[in-house]
């Protein structure tokens, strides 16, 4: 009996221990696990050229828009086929020390959007979890116009030198 039992516990380990990811600080390193093995929420991750920046649990950075600085949300339908919500069913949203003050508001669909100091936040759909393209980006939406740029620890939004964008030219055409 003691063979399936430390096999199984193995695999147990081995999960567990993929979930949480790996490496140390610098280039790639996440600070998404807890001291208990819990993942949080929201993550802080090191990239080139930008800083310390929010990530989701998949390690995708986090943005927030300059029209929704005071927690309003006014990215609604088609804008959430590019900018995905960071959205919590149930529960607190938790990330480590630094990141910021979270707290969650309700979208218009009912659903609960995390929050970093009143900025709700959003994933880019052209991102990947090594790869920031949003960050400075700037389109049009149901009458708004979004410039985004990726959310730093302690919730400050990230600056492009001099002002300019790091991504693609501005979109009026709603993509």
């Amino acid at each position: 009996m003691r063979r399936p039992l430390t096999t199984g516990a193995a695999l147990v380990a081995t999960v567990a221990l993929a979930a949480c990811g790996g490496g140390g600080p610098g280039k790639g390193s996440s600070d998404s696990a807890t001291a208990t093995g819990a993942t949080t929420t929201v993550a802080i991750k090191q990239v080139d050229g930008i800083g310390r920046v929010l990530v989701n649990a998949s390690g995708r950075a986090l943005y927030s828009s300059d029209v929704e600085a005071n927690g309003s949300v006014r990215c609604t339908g088609a804008c959430t086929s590019f900018w995905q919500p960071l959205t919590l069913g149930s529960g607190t949203p938790t990330a480590p020390a630094g990141a910021g003050t979270l707290d969650v508001i309700k979208r218009p669909d009912g659903k609960k959007q995390v929050t970093v100091d009143g900025k709700p936040l959003y994933t880019f759909s052209e991102d990947a979890p090594d790869k920031v393209a949003g960050n400075g980006f700037t389109d049009d939406f149901d009458g708004h116009h979004f410039t985004w740029n990726a959310v730093l620890a302690g919730g400050e939004a990230a600056r492009t030198p001099g002002g300019a964008s790091t991504a693609a030219p501005r979109n009026d055409s709603g993509y």
